[in-house]
């Protein structure tokens, strides 16, 4: 039978409760894991695996990581898809001896760190939100909630199951939950990167859920909140209980939940914002994206919203024309932008520093936080003209004010620059309090107490010699001499003078006033950090008392950034007005693409700007791109995309003129590759992504395409291009940009009223070809892929034979030829590349170079070398 310490018997109870995640085992100084879980992190941290005692007669494997150093360790295993349960110490060693010698500490896990309840800024992305998201169905009905923890931002969507993909491609959530034993979205979790955490029946209960939501939020219903639907209250349910699980009961401070509504932002499913690189470029980080190029808040809070509203573009004009006025102000006024942006970038986290202090996971410097930003928010709205401000700037400035007294509370209790973490003290200003002043100067100067008590006892007896000395037996003591001591020994000075210890020379006394003063300087380094401990706890209180109201200034100077930052952008990169109403238009005049753009700037180049009309009852509603590769035709297709998505963001456009009706949804299919875990090719990709567009797009959609059908045989990729291009025109009704490389397509334009021929412009010069980058209507000849190859340094043999190909098919079409008879007539290799070149003979003077030590060299032995080298080189 195996010999299990009681150590050992505790840690395996409280693993057992928490089989899903690693266990980090709290062992003084350090968090300790065993067993698989110590095997399983050693190699996912790359740390020393050890081992500590016997179980069934195997050593038990062991490693540790350092408390100090937890948060970069948890940090590496959530990215590599580990749970982790992080087990405290409820109690010290010394508690846990009272109850017997070898009583095991008390312990139990506090917290479950998984990727969507992060909150430590060492965790998260400063500037992105963090979401956590559930998904529920109840009957017939889906419904969509998701936090932020780390900002108590909670909301909710009903939502058909079809949009469950396009609405995580939006959020982007670090983590889904879903019920147990439902059909699970495995594939769409993956794709999207999201970590999949199937919850119990229960947690998704509407009924439980309701009573657990109006018990967090205080109310008797949630009506105040708005109407919502089963569905909806079964997965804002699910969200709650999830906090209660991982937190252990101690749940964030999440704002009220806001009901969303899928006709509130631009659709956009996942493929499109891969396709455009929105906010992430292709090879998956934020560089190379449109949102890493158009980013210039300087607060971690506004970079959220920045994300956030390109991810989610309005199709409200009230709402579009707002932010558009508040852009219009802070354009118009530069002097004003640049202080608001300059006493912006001394604004903390205010949104983070709340979310850790509702949790009990803050310390002083999270409380330092709160108080700067209020000061800056004061600061803010004292720059903001009290008259004449748009609506959304005036909103945001009445919503900084009305902190003073929290503010001034802060600031008179904190030090200018707290530590970290409470358990460290200093961090309360002196003067705030009298009982943790009197407790510092015991434990910093209780040398000069004690002096103050001896000058004191001196003066009250007349002796001048007396003393107050410590040791270890006596601890602190008054000492005179013996003819002295007869003075103390007698009243009225013996009543409160208490004789110790009598030595050959020295006689020893005490007061009570002594006794209580040399316990209280012992016990004043726990004592003041004991009130600092519940002044800390004050302090958060105040703050979390008026915790709705910091959110809506978080929320305010949120808004204040971001305007400001898309006015320098505007101003900086020469970006104009768009004008948004509810028509049908889509005309851009000199459109360019901002990514492609500031890429070219930086190598010197400038940008080629162009134009585009699809305004349905004033141009074609359908343009129809043709041109060779690398002319262009992607990247003017990405930038309309891209200008329609900022303006309905509510920022000026890279472009000198535009107007745009509202788009409903957003369509791109540019560029494909396959997809081999799916057993998908490169077409498969493309067709699915098609129908994908042809089954959804309405008549306020923006289509963008390119290259439909050309993974696939000619014909056949012709066919379906065709009926694409038709389906479109007939049946979505949709604004598009077609690009294509079947020059047959060109003529639906003379059959179809709404179909327009483009062509990217370019110039053949000398045998090759030079790309004017230039968008005009009609339609192109050719597509140049020979020159195109060649360009691309396919060998001089390939690029001949192409071309005597080419030539051939193309006389043959003219001609009438069948295809198979052409490429009979085609000698075969009758462009066969040229035998390779003799290898050149070595010349005489490279071989004697060969040959030649130069280090060995005297600078005779060189003279004589470049005359033997003149001689050979004449030879």
């Amino acid at each position: 039978m195996s010999n299990v310490t009681p150590m050992m018997a505790q840690y395996l109870e409280i693993k057992a409760a928490h089989e899903g995640a690693l266990l980090f085992y709290r062992m003084g100084d350090f968090y300790e894991m065993f067993f698989d879980d110590a095997v399983a992190a050693a190699e996912a941290l790359d740390i020393a695996l050890t081992k500590r005692g016997k179980h069934d007669g195997d050593d038990i494997p062991m490693c540790g990581v350092p408390v100090h150093a937890a948060e970069g360790y948890l940090l590496t295993l959530i990215r590599k898809g580990f749970r982790v349960a992080v087990c405290e110490q409820l109690e010290s060693p010394a508690e846990a001896k009272k109850r017997g010698y070898k009583a095991v500490v008390k312990r139990d896990v506090v917290r479950l760190v998984t990727p969507g309840t992060l909150t430590e800024d060492a965790l998260l992305e400063a500037r992105r939100h963090n979401f956590l998201a559930a998904f529920a169905r109840v009957r017939d009905t889906s419904a969509l909630a998701w936090a932020d923890i780390s900002t108590g931002a909670f909301h909710v969507m009903e939502l058909p199951e079809v949009r469950l993909g396009p609405e995580l491609a939006r959020l982007a959530p670090s983590e889904l939950i879903v019920s147990e034993g439902g059909e699970a979205p495995f594939d769409l979790a993956e794709d999207m990167g999201v970590a999949l955490t199937p919850l119990a029946r229960s947690s998704f209960d509407s009924t439980a859920a309701e009573k657990r939501l109006c018990e967090l939020f205080g109310v008797t219903t949630l009506e105040a909140f708005g109407s919502f639907g089963r569905a909806e209250i079964s997965a804002m349910g699910a969200v709650i209980d999830y906090l209660e699980i991982t937190q252990k009961g101690k749940l964030p401070l999440l704002q009220p939940p806001v009901r969303d509504a899928q006709d509130r932002v631009v659709q956009i499913d996942a493929a499109t914002r891969r396709n455009l690189e929105l906010t992430r470029s292709l090879a998956g980080g934020r560089d190379g994206s449109l949102l890493a190029v158009i980013d210039r808040t300087v607060t971690p809070g506004g970079a959220r919203l920045l994300d956030q509203r390109l991810s989610s573009p309005s199709r409200n004009l009230g709402v579009i024309h707002a932010r558009l006025a508040a852009l219009d102000f802070a354009i118009d006024s530069p002097r004003i932008g640049q202080d608001l942006r300059a006493a912006l970038r001394k604004t903390p986290d205010l949104d983070r520093a709340l979310s850790r202090l509702s949790l009990d996971r803050g310390g002083p410097r999270d409380l330092a936080a709160v108080r700067t930003a209020l000061a800056q928010a004061e600061i803010l709205s004292d720059l903001l003209p009290a008259a004449d401000l748009p609506d959304l700037l005036a909103a945001a400035a009445r919503d900084l004010v009305g902190f003073e007294d929290l503010a001034a509370l802060l600031d008179t209790a904190l030090v200018a620059d707290p530590p970290l973490l409470t358990r460290d003290g200093g961090f309360i200003a002196r003067g705030f309090d009298a009982d943790l002043d009197e407790a510092v100067s015991l434990r910093d100067e209780g040398r000069s107490v004690i002096a103050g008590l001896q000058q004191k006892y001196a003066d009250h007896t007349g002796i001048a010699s007396l003393k107050i000395k410590h040791n270890n037996v006596l601890g602190y003591f008054i000492e005179t001499t013996a003819t002295h001591a007869q003075k103390m020994l007698n009243p009225p000075l013996s009543e409160a003078y208490i004789h110790r210890q009598t030595t050959a020379n020295q006689v020893r006394f005490t007061t009570v006033e002594l006794s209580e003063m040399e316990t209280r300087i012992l016990n004043a380094g726990n004592r003041a950090l004991e009130l600092e401990k519940r002044l800390y706890e004050r302090l958060r209180r105040e703050v979390l008392d008026r915790a709705a109201r910091i959110h809506t200034a978080a929320r305010a100077l949120s808004e204040i950034d971001l305007t400001t930052a898309l006015a320098d952008l505007a101003q900086d990169e020469n970006w104009c007005r768009p004008e948004v109403d509810d028509s049908r238009a889509f005309d851009i005049t000199g459109g360019r693409h901002p990514v492609v753009e500031r890429a070219l700037r930086r190598e010197g180049d400038s940008f080629v700007a162009n134009d585009c009309d699809l305004s349905a009852g004033q141009g074609a509603a359908i343009w129809l791109l043709t041109g060779p590769n690398m002319a262009g035709k992607s990247t003017f297709l990405r930038q309309n995309a891209l200008i329609a998505l900022l303006a309905q963001m509510g920022s000026y456009v890279p472009a000198d003129r535009a107007r745009i009706g509202l788009i409903s949804q957003l369509f791109s299919r540019v560029g494909a590759s396959d997809d081999l875990a799916r057993g998908r090719s490169t077409f498969m990709v493309e067709m699915v992504e098609t129908a994908a567009i042809l089954n959804q797009a309405d008549d306020r959609a923006l289509v963008i395409l390119d290259e439909i059908g050309r993974g696939t045989a000619t014909y056949d990729g012709l066919s379906i291009a065709w009926a694409t291009l038709e389906h479109l025109h007939e049946s979505n009704r949709s604004r598009a940009l077609f690009a294509t490389h079947y020059h047959e397509l060109t003529a639906l334009a003379g059959k179809l009223e709404g179909v327009e021929n483009a062509t990217v412009s370019v110039k053949e010069w000398e045998g090759e070809v030079i790309f004017l980058h230039e968008v005009r209507r009609g339609a192109a000849d050719r597509s140049y892929g020979v020159q195109v190859a060649q360009l691309a340094g396919l060998p001089k043999s390939v690029v001949a034979r192409a071309r005597v190909v080419l030539d051939a098919l193309e006389q043959g079409e003219r001609e009438g030829g069948s295809q198979k008879a052409l490429i009979d007539d085609l000698p075969l290799f009758a462009a066969a590349p040229p035998p390779p070149p003799a290898p050149a003979q070595t010349s005489p003077v490279v071989q004697m170079l060969s040959e030649i030590h130069p280090d060995e060299l005297s600078p005779r032995d060189a003279l004589d070398l470049i005359y033997r080298l003149k001689d050979a080189a004449e030879t």
